[in-house]
């Protein structure tokens, strides 16, 4: 069984930058999609950013492509999510998301999220 602990959440102005991070524990991390999601107050889960075991990372979209940078260090099971030019709107809870894959079952676990808050 995988566990996925986040940390590196708070309260932040406007404009700070915070980097999350996602340790894993169980199973072969190295082998896994990482991938970091977000919900906001009153909202469904959306997808971030995701990188993939040999290290290529994508991003919903383009705007958040040049504010956060997905990476990972296999040798600390350890994903992140740098995060630049903080917005009010990208206050959230940010989850981290671990995509293993055996034969054609794919299976993911979830951690417990880590609070992000913007003010302005």
């Amino acid at each position: 069984q995988v566990q996925l602990v986040e940390s590196g959440g708070g309260l932040v102005q406007a404009g700070d930058s915070l980097r999350l991070s996602c340790t894993a524990s169980g199973g072969t991390f190295s082998t896994y999609t990482m991938a970091w999601f977000r919900q906001a107050p009153g909202k469904g889960r959306d997808f971030v950013a995701a990188i993939d075991s040999s290290g290529g990372g994508t991003y919903d979209t383009n705007s958040l492509k040049a504010r956060f940078t997905i990476s990972r260090d296999n040798a600390k099971n350890t994903v992140y999510l740098q995060m630049n030019s903080l917005k009010r709107e990208d206050t959230a809870v940010y989850y981290c998301k671990a995509a293993e894959l055996r034969g054609i079952y794919r299976y993911d676990y979830w951690g417990q999220g880590t609070q992000v808050t913007v003010s302005s």
